[in-house]
């Protein structure tokens, strides 16, 4: 069986909160979700990494959405619910995918990682194309729906079928 990790995707202050610039307000629905994967993995020793958005303030992101998650402000600090313990890396990106220019992969591979499974927010724009550079990159990946929200159910439904049916032999468990 291929060693696992579970990443944590963008539970920020700027998603999940309410008001906040990028709320996804399906995401506190799924913290309690996300608590329960994260405590399964902590006693199977499965690596917990946590990967989160972190903007300049000038981010080019910012002409297709509103400025969320910028460095050094407290929207871009993780949920208080799911803040890491000692030891667990804290991966910053800058897009969609986790793995663009950052330490995501160099991360991964010092742990001997094969199977990623994949919780947090947006599901059809940060978890899928994680997903999809994961699956360019060999990886095996799970995606637990109850562990994943998107803006819109739509949008979710769609992502979720893409991974399930595209990316394989990647798995969408129910």
């Amino acid at each position: 069986m291929a060693k696992k990790a579970l990443l944590i995707m963008d539970m920020l202050n700027d998603f999940i909160k309410r008001g906040a610039p990028l709320e996804v307000p399906k995401a506190r629905g799924i913290i309690r979700n996300i608590r329960r994967e994260r405590e399964k993995a902590r006693k199977a020793g499965i690596p917990v990494i946590y990967c989160c958005d972190r903007h300049e303030p000038r981010d080019r992101e910012f002409e297709v959405w509103p400025p969320h998650a910028v460095r050094g402000t407290q929207g871009a600090e993780i949920i208080e619910e799911l803040r890491p313990i000692k030891g667990e890396p804290v991966v910053a990106k800058k897009t969609y995918s986790a793995f663009y220019r950052t330490s995501l992969e160099k991360t991964l591979k010092g742990l001997g990682v094969k199977h990623l499974i994949l919780t947090g927010v947006v599901t059809n724009i940060c978890i899928l194309y994680t997903a999809v550079d994961a699956y360019m990159r060999g990886y095996e990946i799970t995606v637990p729906e109850d562990c994943v929200a998107g803006l819109k159910a739509g949008d979710s439904l769609f992502a979720l079928r893409q991974i399930k049916g595209v990316l394989r032999p990647c798995k969408s468990l129910r």
